[in-house]
């Protein structure tokens, strides 16, 4: 069970929530980072970290199904964009909530940094999620 709390004495978020909490003994996926990438290891969206976001996202979600897992058992959250700037950041958080994950809300951190692994890869999610019996 994930019990997903937003504190009454902070600012409230936007789409996602302070902090969620699972009970002991639940079964947890911790997912490596999912990039932009395809089934054929090409880079998607070159130059475009809307697009990247969509195929990061997309990518995500077949690594919850492999684990047997999905989007609406995510906990936690964070989103790396190659980006100083916050519009940029905005429009790929608009992804993130138009993927279903804020539907919990889980918990996330937006991040905008310098580089990220692979050539050309502007944007990476890295998720845990509750694996249900």
């Amino acid at each position: 069970m994930i019990q997903r709390v937003t504190s009454p004495a902070l600012f409230p978020p936007p789409t996602y929530s302070h902090a969620s909490v699972v009970e002991a003994g639940t079964k947890l996926a911790f997912l490596a980072g999912s990039v932009p990438l395809d089934a054929d290891g090409k880079l998607v969206g070159e130059g475009d970290p809307v697009r990247q976001a969509e195929q990061a996202l997309g990518n995500l979600g077949e690594q919850l199904r492999a684990v047997g897992s999905g989007f609406e058992h995510v906990v936690s959250t964070d989103v790396y964009v190659v980006s100083g700037d916050p519009a940029v950041l905005a429009r790929v958080w608009e992804v993130v909530e138009a993927s279903g994950l804020s539907l919990g809300p889980h918990s996330s951190t937006l991040l905008g940094v310098a580089c990220l692994g692979y050539p050309g890869q502007l944007v990476e999610v890295t998720a845990t999620a509750v694996v249900p019996e």
